[in-house]
């Protein structure tokens, strides 16, 4: 197992990517500590953790609060006594609005989320790193700073601070044996996506199979990858595998585009 018996936290716990992204640590050995706004949430993948015989501890958290970051690394550290791995996946989505329609208090509540949310759970996380003699964080970043849309603006600025904010903590923290790095999807095959693609179905007068084709042949695998497939490259980053990497993003899109 790559992970075994290795201690992760892992925020925004949901039906998509935060689910998926614990049970494949599960899968591979690990103990988890579960950080989302909804209780309910946190204890049905704490479920499903536990099913396949690991621990699971299930902290309600807003990142974009100190003092709820405080107390879930804290609480990791009571019943487990030490933190391996962070994995930065809680984030707020664009508010679709142009700039100008926007106001700029919408930009600051997105930032404080992706950005200043992320980078304060991760403050708190870096002392216990460095006293146990290294770690791994992961931050999970998004194509849309690859990929400038209209109406995504707050959303696509704050992601491209979260990189450069991630490679400032490599640089800094490498020389405690605390590697970080970022994982960019693309597009996420899951229910919200699949319930997109049928309101374009809609719109448009076709089949929603149409408008995944349509979507997916842009990619080189022709293939829009599942929550599940971008898990595994967390998984990589959070073991030994990549125990000389830090700094690095790997884009997991399917050959949607080439960085």
């Amino acid at each position: 197992m790559l992970l075994e018996n290795r201690i992760a936290i892992v925020s925004g716990i949901g039906p998509g990517m935060g689910r998926d992204i614990s049970r494949a640590f599960a899968r591979e050995g690990a103990h988890l500590v579960l950080a989302a706004r909804g209780a309910d949430r946190l204890e049905e993948v704490a479920a499903e953790v536990r099913k396949v015989g690991r621990r699971a501890l299930c902290v309600p958290t807003d990142i974009a609060k100190k003092e709820d970051c405080v107390n879930l690394v804290e609480a990791a550290k009571k019943e487990f006594g030490r933190v391996d791995v962070l994995v930065n996946n809680a984030f707020k989505g664009p508010s679709f609005k142009t700039f100008e329609n926007d106001d700029l208090d919408g930009w600051r509540g997105i930032f404080d989320v992706n950005v200043f949310g992320a980078l304060q759970l991760t403050k708190e996380v870096v002392p216990l790193m460095k006293e146990q003699g290294g770690g791994s964080v992961v931050f999970i970043n998004s194509m849309s700073m690859r990929i400038i849309e209209p109406t995504h603006g707050g959303y696509a600025a704050s992601k491209g601070a979260l990189m450069t904010a991630a490679q400032v903590l490599a640089r800094e923290l490498g020389q405690y044996k605390i590697r970080v790095n970022s994982v960019v999807p693309g597009y996420i095959w899951g229910a919200s996506l699949e319930g997109y693609f049928k309101i374009l179905a809609k719109q448009q007068g076709i089949t929603p199979e149409q408008v995944y084709q349509s979507v997916a042949k842009h990619t080189a695998l022709d293939h829009i990858p599942h929550s599940e497939e971008i898990a595994d490259s967390v998984v990589f980053f959070a073991s030994d595998l990549s125990r000389v990497v830090t700094g690095q993003a790997l884009d997991v899109n399917g050959g949607h585009f080439f960085h």
